[in-house]
């Protein structure tokens, strides 16, 4: 080496990553003849997910799609719905899953806003395949049976490209793979990016912090929509090869939950604090085995201590909180099983979500960015690989969502000073009386200790 000093010039280079959709080629090659995929009483193998993505893979691609295109799909959950997420991977195009539950203006906006060139559309909504337009819009395919709209369905284009191999497009860390619309709470939604790069530390992060352990001895039961939170869950078990195991219809059935649990010795499941209630306190908790549960995650929204106890009672230590948004794709806080207490104390940590994940930084900050002290309460804000790259198209929104390099939550609360977090609320949920500010998570929490009352809300 010269004498002279070496260049301190970071090096252009490309960032070649994983494309996601490898995940499933490891899988056809590895696990090809286990079971992928339940739903009712139809399965899929490794192998054959592999071949049927790789199929609508090609038709998209005969029908124009390419790399960097969005796919706007809206459909409830089904094998269909799955498989056109590792399509639009493989091709290096953009997956946009809308929450079927929205409307056909709300869909007709999201069609717009992400400038999606093909529509995907479950066959129960004929009313969204009607009135979606866009400037980019090529076509319109149906899922499922039913319905009789569209240029053809996923099934016939499928079965028309049968036997077609697609090879993983060469993708770089900040390609986008997904836009995951928020849920527009302060306005309309808006379209997180979410890139390869990323999300290969998400899943990574995933099966670190909420599932370890996982493997194709696995099985994961769903019973929330695909187009969010339960989406990245299934990814980063495809990861492993775990089986997803699918409720048989849209409805949540508490029985027939518990009975998928005990046939298929489900291991994990991702919920809801709600959904979660619901089944503890169902007579179907004590009706079938749900020993071979290890990991019963909740999130999107804090769980009451009072029914947290219920949980541990009902399904032993098995439960596992996170606390993150889908801008840092769930990756802020995680409160494991192992410290998860049946009794109340010092180990309990009450109200708390949990300490930072794997690989991400937290800090509390005040109006003006400064990181506080422990116990004092500001913005909970986050930096690290799991962060999005920004919202598709929306500068202004970026410019309120950054500062100094970190994203902004929007939500409040403090840190212990052993770094775990506690979430006082939203900012906009905080009211002032008597001079003093009033959080009504707070409230509701010593409502419910009261054994008369189940539900509480406090406006």
């Amino acid at each position: 080496m010269s004498g002279e000093a070496a260049s301190t010039t970071p090096l252009r280079m490309s960032r070649r990553v994983m494309n996601l959709a490898y995940v499933l080629t490891q899988n056809a090659r590895r696990h090809g003849d286990r079971p992928g995929f339940v739903w009712g009483e139809k399965s899929w193998t490794w192998r054959e997910i592999n071949a049927e993505v790789s199929a609508l893979a090609a038709a998209l691609s005969a029908r124009g799609i390419e790399k960097g295109d969005r796919i706007l799909v809206h459909s409830k959950n089904g094998e269909q719905m799955f498989w056109s997420m590792f399509a639009a991977f493989r091709l290096g195009a953009v997956w946009v899953p809308t929450n079927f539950r929205l409307m056909p203006d709300e869909v007709t906006y999201l069609a717009t806003a992400s400038g999606a060139k093909a529509f995907l559309c479950h066959g129960a909504f004929p009313e969204h395949a009607a009135v979606v337009k866009g400037r980019s819009l090529a076509f319109t395919w149906r899922i499922g049976d039913e319905g009789g709209f569209g240029e053809t369905t996923v099934r016939q284009a499928i079965t028309a490209h049968a036997g077609a191999r697609v090879e993983n497009a060469a993708v770089e860390h900040d390609d986008p793979c997904w836009f995951f619309f928020t849920s527009g709470t302060t306005g309309r939604s808006k379209a997180a990016v979410l890139t390869h790069g990323q999300m290969g530390f998400v899943i990574t992060n995933h099966l670190a912090d909420l599932t370890p352990g996982t493997t194709e001895q696995d099985a994961s039961l769903v019973v929330a929509p695909l187009s969010h939170g339960a989406g990245v869950h299934q990814l980063m078990q495809t990861a492993r090869g775990a089986t997803t195991v699918l409720l048989p219809s849209d409805k949540f059935d508490v029985p027939e939950a518990f009975r998928l649990i005990e046939a298929h010795r489900v291991s994990n499941l991702f919920t809801v604090p709600t959904i979660l209630k619901m089944m503890v306190e169902h007579p179907a908790a004590d009706q079938f085995d749900h020993s071979s549960l290890r990991h019963v995650i909740y999130a999107g929204a804090p769980m009451y201590r009072e029914d947290q106890k219920a949980a541990l009672k009902k399904l032993g230590k098995v439960i596992v909180q996170y606390f993150g948004l889908g801008e840092v794709t769930g990756n802020i806080t995680v409160l494991p099983a192992a410290l998860h207490e049946e009794e109340d104390g010092p180990r309990a940590r009450i109200g708390s979500c949990g300490y930072e994940r794997t690989g991400m930084q937290v800090q509390i900050q005040d109006d003006q960015g400064r990181d506080l002290k422990p116990f004092e309460t500001g913005e909970i804000c986050v930096i690290g690989p799991a962060v999005f790259a920004g919202y598709y198209d929306n500068p202004e929104a970026n410019a309120k969502a950054f500062r100094d390099g970190w994203f902004r939550t929007g939500d409040l609360g403090h840190m212990d000073d052993e770094g775990f977090v506690y979430i006082t609320g939203r900012a906009s949920d905080m009211y002032i009386s008597g001079g003093s500010n009033i959080y009504p998570r707070e409230i509701e929490e010593k409502i419910l200790t009261h054994p008369s009352i189940g539900e509480v809300a406090v406006l």
